[in-house]
């Protein structure tokens, strides 16, 4: 910025510059765009890896801003045998209130630190983006400048990966790791996280009581796994809703490989797209086509109804089970609601404020069925796809439930 002021001062001074400065400056000018050029040159020859995302880099960038607080292999051991012990008490509690019943595996649940939870979920990113990864390089463009301006966007989409794996590991208490997009087969059971130096931080700013706090992390993190495991089809249909989301992004992927006209197009999507979808106001609806957006609801319907019903299936059970209930319930919601005004705009910059008010919208249609019929009535989602409510349904429940009458009248 001083450089810029300084060019227009001299300027101002000598509207008319002689012939001496005006040799100087092609001179000044010629050198710079040599030593331009070459850096350019050197940026796009540089050895990287291919692809849009340099996951090294992103986990290089995440782990730096999560050192420290690590576990032990004594620890880690210790701590497995301990959640594992929760996650059994669970099971059975949660088995009798739904009426299902849960796959049997020794090797579901695990203790991690901060950097143990993003080497997990980064490898979870790439078999994600192995889609659009796949692009070969002629599609990435051949001349200097092309891979000069491809590598700047790997660079800035691996700092925005990082940065986001680093934010998030610092949060994150427990996680159903399902294996999306994975290679595992379906009947493959998912995995349970718990990131023990959060759970122990939060234990202590909050004043939660250590076993009870630890098991109401197990119910919440347990009903996942009977959501997906119990009934086999949700993990086939929740894979291939994301397989056609990502085929989406590998095509804007390449539109955006066209240039202005690429960027032409997503500039006319955010127009029309501004007041569209179902009264998010999210900004990534923005980017999105008709049936771009269709998909992408579809999704969040789905996810509003995996945490609204295992938020359900926690209180159902958790009360009776635990005293120290409704206290933990309280102050974690309170510290949802009290965030910081730096995390408050890394929501609103990823969707995650959009995330957490549908998760609240998914566990009141819950709460609201089962309150005007009961369980059972509401357990027919978990029957098959057709049954899964919509966006409009959830926040109209009336709708879903005259919806579900008229199929079993048929």
């Amino acid at each position: 910025m001083s450089v810029t002021t300084n060019e227009n001062a001299s300027i101002t001074r000598a509207s008319r510059p002689s012939r001496s400065y005006a040799a100087a400056g092609t001179v000044a000018g010629a050198a710079i765009g040599i030593w331009v050029g070459k850096r350019v040159q050197e940026f796009a020859h540089r050895e990287r890896p291919e692809g849009m995302i340099n996951w090294e880099r992103s986990r290089e960038i995440a782990t730096r801003m999560n050192k420290g607080n690590t576990l032990t292999a004594s620890d880690r051991d210790r701590l497995d045998a301990y959640y594992s012990s929760l996650v059994a008490k669970c099971v059975p509690i949660v088995s009798e209130y739904t009426g299902t019943t849960l796959p049997e595996d020794a090797e579901r649940t695990y203790a991690f630190d901060r950097v143990d939870w993003i080497n997990a979920n980064l490898e979870g990113f790439k078999r994600m983006f192995e889609p659009i990864e796949s692009l070969d390089d002629a599609r990435r463009g051949s001349n200097v400048l092309s891979k000069a301006w491809n590598g700047v966007n790997q660079t800035i989409l691996s700092y925005e990966v990082g940065l986001m794996l680093g934010y998030m590991a610092r949060r994150v208490l427990g996680q159903y790791d399902l294996a999306l997009l994975g290679r595992e087969p379906v009947t493959s059971t998912g995995k349970l996280y718990y990131v023990e130096p959060n759970i122990r931080g939060i234990e202590s700013k909050l004043g939660l009581p250590k076993e009870d706090f630890r098991m109401w992390l197990a119910l919440h993190e347990t009903t996942h796994a009977f959501e997906f495991e119990a009934h086999p089809w949700v993990r086939l249909h929740f894979n291939g809703l994301l397989d056609r989301y990502m085929e989406f992004l590998k095509q804007d992927a390449e539109f955006l490989k066209q240039g202005i006209q690429g960027v032409k197009v997503f500039a006319k999507r955010v127009q029309e797209g501004r007041g569209e979808g179902e009264g998010t106001g999210s900004w990534l609806e923005m980017l999105m086509d008709d049936e771009q957006r269709q998909l992408f609801t579809e999704m969040q319907a789905l996810m509003c109804v995996i945490e609204g019903y295992s938020n359900h299936v926690m209180n159902a059970v958790g009360k009776d089970l635990l005293d120290n209930y409704d206290m933990i319930s309280r102050k974690f919601e309170e510290r949802q609601q009290q965030r910081s005004q730096a995390d408050q705009i890394f929501a609103r910059l990823t969707g995650l404020d959009v995330k957490m008010e549908q998760y609240r919208q998914g566990e009141q249609f819950i709460d609201d069925v089962v309150a005007q019929r009961d369980h059972a009535f509401v357990h027919q989602i978990w029957d098959k796809p057709e049954n899964l409510p919509t966006m409009d349904e959830i926040r109209h429940p009336d709708k879903w439930i005259a919806r579900i009458d008229s199929r079993l009248s048929e």
